[in-house]
């Protein structure tokens, strides 16, 4: 894997904030059943559809669609209750785990565009840990793109925006984290296609570890190449 130049691994930050779907687990084949049947069954082409609902709101995608006759909290309530039954395939991003294992609890936020009752779902599933900080789309009035989210992360650990590295796998999530001021780091695992042009990517959590300070301060380091 080529690493792009601007590889963080020599800056310093004081929290990590990660986006979930994704970025840390991988439930894009389970949304997109459940999304799909819901796209067919109001007459959109899933193939055309399920590509520009990642890493948003339900109730913001199905809003924007602007369906007549269509009650977006309610329909996305029952998105939610459809996710939350089905988790098969979900799992976690290789080397997720062990890497959230190594940073202090205190350091760390998931910053999600799912609901509570899903996040928690999903996490369980995933067998990943549930974050002593967690903000979700319950907790915001708008949802990604908007910085929102991700202002609100940083403020629940007590740091600024800018001071922080945002995990994020979708164009959405990317816009949001960088709006608030932020590092982003891009994981690639779920295979979107979009174009994040030179930021700095990684495929998953095994080719990096977090390294911890003395003074407190995080840094992502990856294997040096040899040869």
């Amino acid at each position: 894997m080529t690493v792009p130049p601007q590889f963080p691994d020599q800056k310093q930050y004081a929290a990590f904030l990660f986006d979930m779907d994704g970025t840390i687990l991988s439930s894009k084949a389970a949304a997109e059943r459940v999304w799909g049947h819901w796209a067919e069954r109001h007459g959109l082409d899933p193939v055309r559809f399920l590509p520009t609902m990642h890493g948003k709101r339900g109730v913001d995608t199905i809003r924007q669609l602007g369906l007549p006759g269509i009650d977006p909290v309610l329909e996305a309530d029952k998105i939610t209750q459809a996710e939350i039954d089905d988790v098969d395939g979900v799992v976690a991003i290789p080397g997720a785990v062990s890497f959230l294992a190594a940073l202090p609890p205190d350091r760390w936020a998931i910053v999600t565009s799912s609901t509570k009752a899903l996040a928690l779902r999903r996490l369980d599933a995933a067998g990943l840990p549930v974050p002593r900080f967690m903000v979700t789309g319950d907790d915001v009035t708008i949802g990604k793109p908007n910085p929102q989210c991700y202002i609100l992360g940083a403020e629940v650990l007590g740091v600024r925006p800018a001071e922080c590295l945002v995990f994020e796998d979708v164009e959405a999530g990317v816009q949001a984290g960088e709006a608030a001021g932020a590092g982003v780091m891009v994981i690639t695992a779920a295979g979107h296609k979009h174009d994040f042009g030179n930021r700095p990517s990684i495929d998953d959590y095994t080719t990096i570890s977090p390294a911890i300070r003395g003074d407190g301060l995080m840094i992502v380091r990856r294997p040096q190449i040899i040869g």
